[in-house]
């Protein structure tokens, strides 16, 4: 198990743990701060991330910004690879593409899901993550196809 996914099951029964959770993923990797995350479910397989409306994350028009909608994905994206890929390989994003379908506004969840299984290789390959983003109504506001590229781990 991927000590992403050991920490997340330690904290999630705990008062406050799916925050503390983000926070601490932040600080792993500050830039996804931006988007004040907060982790609603994370398994191999699947991952949900919830980003609140507020105006730290607006453009010019009052909507969520594209940008930010990109992280949420990016984030979800990486956190599923994270936890569903075995243990002998690592990953990283390699290319993304974005669909904006509708007004982003109030509070959005993204929901990361591998388009094939993960599978251990000697040498690396293309992992096809898909993202759907959707608005409280259910409605998809934003989709995104994320390209991990899954290697082997190098020897210590």
């Amino acid at each position: 198990m991927s000590q992403a996914l050991s920490l997340y099951r330690r904290l999630v029964s705990l008062p406050g743990g799916r925050w503390l959770y983000g926070r601490l993923i932040c600080f792993k990797a500050p830039y996804f701060a931006t988007i004040a995350p907060r982790f609603r479910a994370l398994e191999p397989g699947c991952c949900e991330v919830a980003i609140r409306d507020r105006r730290h994350v607006h453009n010019h028009i009052g909507t969520v910004h594209a940008i930010a909608l990109c992280n949420a994905a990016e984030l979800t994206a990486g956190m599923m690879t994270d936890v569903t890929i075995p243990p002998g390989m690592r990953w990283i994003p390699k290319g993304m593409t974005v669909e904006y379908l509708a007004k982003a506004t109030g509070t959005l969840v993204a929901v990361a899901k591998p388009e094939s299984p993960a599978v251990e290789a000697a040498s690396g390959y293309a992992w096809p993550v898909r993202v759907n983003v959707r608005n409280e109504g259910g409605e998809d506001v934003f989709r995104a196809r994320i390209d991990m590229w899954v290697s082997p781990r190098k020897a210590a």
